[in-house]
């Protein structure tokens, strides 16, 4: 589908219109997409917060939060088409009196209504049975959700079975922005359009494989859902386990979101437990204490605004992780994520196997490996490193270690590269589950990520410090190390 294509109109009702995700995220993503012509004429941005307003004051705060989170000058011709498109209604989201209010702004013969929660979980419940109870919906309704989808695999079911009652499987569409970036979706292109890697993407090629992100950010004053989250459940549970399973999956029958969803799962059913018996071999876990990033000082977890010190909430987790299937058979799989890291960092390293007979010992004592680096942020882009000979009329042939670099920007010069929520809200709004979450797949991943918690809780060790600006504590490094291999910097 091209950029000039027409879709069908939407009603997209954002709940909690005025919050940080919305002003931060949501709405930035919605203007770029009009900026791109991506957004069909008739399709209404509707929002809905608690507080009191009209659709003068939510324009000019949507147009308050452009000028603060925008990364370019508002184009204001474009900002005039889109704030056409902006209403606003007040509705306390407890209260199910007050949800009629959305049959005077709602067209359901006209538009699709996509209805977007970006609000805790614990609302979930009262908007789908305020949605039902004033006959707002129809079959062609849908609703996003973003995550936490719930804290654990009983919580998370809870969760579904509320929307259940009111939405099917097919009109509920789980968000998790990083399956809406450039370099997750080229991972289809790359292991299923080329053969070189089609046919070199198993155990009897792949050493293994490492996938890190790193934040610079702390918990941005997020104390009270953080320390009740962590790093494992906050982004190890969806982020992590996403990327791995894109990695990992069997080719799928075709590209529809039934057939990927499928090999994913697949994926996730066959993760090795991680148990009370090895989570002290397999995991580690991580704390930031005070240090610096960028050379400006920033305090340590225990010390940000509203701290309980006695807290045991981990900021880092790496990670050993098992694929008990045919193709991954001995190949780890090297998970961490963390805040307070060196820098912004997002990528997957697949390392391959050594050869086994060096014939160019001059310049190596141990042929060093290839590694396939795929870069999803800052910078997006794919890099190949590999040895070549370095040019030259002397007898005998010398190696040089060199790589070959895909920079998306540099090599798609004339495409416009957006984020993950643009791509998501605009497929969303399209009708397209393909990049999403299937209920299966989060209750597979929290059935793993349980097992984590549960081990953590009985071996109830404290997690273990590491200064801002690191790469985590060393028992991370001594993790890898064990296995005589060492963290891509």
């Amino acid at each position: 589908m091209n950029e000039t294509t027409v879709f069908e109109p939407c009603d997209l009702v954002i709940f909690g219109a005025l919050g940080d995700l919305s002003r931060r995220k949501l709405l930035i993503s919605l203007y770029r997409l009009e900026k791109a012509n991506l957004l069909e004429a008739d399709t209404r941005i509707i929002g809905i917060d608690r507080h009191e307003g009209d659709n003068s004051g939510f324009i000019e705060i949507i147009h308050e939060s452009l000028q603060e989170f925008l990364s370019e000058v508002i184009d204001e011709q474009v900002w005039a088409r889109f704030s056409a498109r902006l209403a606003y209604l007040k509705i306390d989201l407890t209260q199910m009196d007050q949800y009629p209010l959305l049959n005077t702004v709602v067209d359901g013969q006209s538009r699709v209504m996509v209805n977007y929660f970006a609000v805790a979980p614990s609302l979930f419940t009262n908007i789908c049975q305020g949605l039902d109870k004033c006959g707002v919906l129809n079959g062609k309704s849908r609703m996003v959700m973003e995550k936490p989808i719930g804290h654990d695999l009983q919580s998370s079911k809870a969760i579904n079975d509320a929307v259940a009652e009111v939405f099917n499987e097919k009109q509920v569409y789980r968000i998790d922005h990083y399956l809406g970036k450039e370099t997750v979706l080229n991972l289809l292109a790359l292991r299923f359009a080329n053969a070189i890697f089609t046919t070199n993407w198993d155990h009897n090629t792949i050493d293994h494989v490492q996938i890190t992100v790193a934040e610079e950010v702390g918990i941005e004053g997020r104390w009270d859902y953080f320390d009740k989250t962590g790093q494992l459940r906050d982004m190890l549970q969806n982020h992590l386990l996403q990327i791995l399973t894109f990695v990992a999956m069997e080719p799928p029958v075709n590209l529809e979101a039934q057939s990927i969803h499928n090999e994913k799962i697949k994926v996730l059913a066959a993760l090795r437990p991680i148990t009370q018996e090895n989570a002290g071999l397999k995991t580690v876990r991580g704390l930031y204490s005070a240090g610096a990033i960028k050379g400006k000082p920033v305090p340590g977890y225990l010390e940000e605004l509203g701290a309980n010190t006695e807290s045991t909430t981990e900021s880092f987790v790496a990670l050993k992780a098992a694929i008990d299937n045919w193709r991954w058979a001995g190949v780890p799989f090297y998970l961490r994520t963390g805040k307070r890291m060196a820098y912004k960092r997002t990528e997957i390293v697949i390392k391959f196997k050594r050869l086994p007979h060096n014939i160019f010992k001059e310049s190596f004592d141990e042929l060093p490996s290839n590694k396939l680096i795929i870069h999803l942020q800052p910078n997006e882009g794919i890099e190949i490193q590999m040895l070549n000979k370095i040019p030259g009329i002397d007898e005998n042939i010398k190696l040089q270690k060199t790589k070959l670099d895909l920079s998306f920007s540099d090599t798609f010069k004339n495409s416009k590269i957006f984020g993950g929520y643009e791509k998501l809200v605009l497929e969303a709004m399209r009708g397209n589950p393909t990049l999403f979450l299937s209920r299966e797949e989060i209750e597979q991943a929290w059935t793993w990520v349980d097992s984590i918690q549960d081990a953590w809780a009985h071996i109830d060790s404290a997690p273990e410090p590491y200064p801002a600006g690191t790469w985590g504590p060393e028992a991370a490094d001594e993790l890898i190390a064990r296995d005589g291999r060492v963290w891509e910097e």
